[in-house]
């Protein structure tokens, strides 16, 4: 059974709008409660009572799980089961998840890992857009050239890639940030000016930040991470 709560803590779990914002509907007689119009001092039974914002009926979201993991080197992200090891043999959360794209073995990264499907198309289908931040490190010194040649495109599996930022970071590592993504993308255009990545690394999915997690780590995305994600992705 759903726990009796307040109106305003309700509205802001659906994630229609803050508790301030919601006691702002709720003043201007815009929130209802079983058709009656709703007062601050109210509670609600989710699974009672019906709410409707603007004539629009109001439903709690499932609780999806939302975490951030550091990627080893050597581990595939996938939730198959294989011989070698995977994503699912070192994860260990209280619900079940699943990786946010598909990475190869040989790179450590930032991987978000959901339970939420919808998210998960947000992030992923090419037309939004998101961006990906990476530090490159090559074999050996990158060249100006080469570097401006990686940010204004570059031809891979049959199409030209996004102009993207790229910056120095010293002789032999760039930062690098893609508002797309391709098989190997990365590990492509690097060799396509005639370099070769040595290691790869992704620092950031949109606003979440690997920061100091370690290899192996998993963390929790904050009330506040998740809150920008959203409004970053749209939803």
């Amino acid at each position: 059974m759903a726990e009796i709560m307040r109106l305003q803590k309700y509205l802001s779990q659906t994630w229609v709008c803050s508790r301030r914002k919601a006691e702002e509907y709720i003043e201007a007689w815009e929130v209802f409660i079983n058709g009656q119009v709703a007062s601050l001092w109210m509670s609600i039974n989710p699974d009672v009572d019906s709410v409707t914002l603007w004539n629009k009926a109001i439903e709690q979201q499932k609780q999806f799980a939302y975490y951030k993991f550091h990627k080893p080197r050597g581990i595939e992200t996938t939730c198959a089961q294989r011989w070698w090891k995977s994503i699912i043999d070192i994860i260990n959360t209280p619900e079940r998840v699943f990786p946010v794209w598909r990475l190869d073995k040989d790179s450590t990264w930032l991987i978000l890992l959901t339970s939420d499907g919808r998210m998960t198309n947000y992030l992923t289908h090419p037309r939004y857009g998101h961006e990906k931040e990476y530090v490159v490190e090559t074999f050996w010194a990158i060249t100006d050239d080469a570097l401006y040649r990686i940010s204004q495109w570059i031809p891979i599996l049959w199409k030209l890639t996004l102009p993207c930022p790229v910056e120095r970071i010293s002789t032999w590592t760039f930062r690098i940030t893609l508002r797309e993504w391709r098989n190997r993308q990365i590990r492509r255009m690097v060799e396509y000016v005639w370099w070769k990545v040595k290691k790869l690394k992704r620092i950031r999915i949109e606003n979440i930040e690997l920061w100091n997690l370690l290899p192996g780590e998993i963390q929790k995305l904050s009330w506040e991470e998740k809150k920008k994600l959203f409004e970053s992705i749209g939803i």
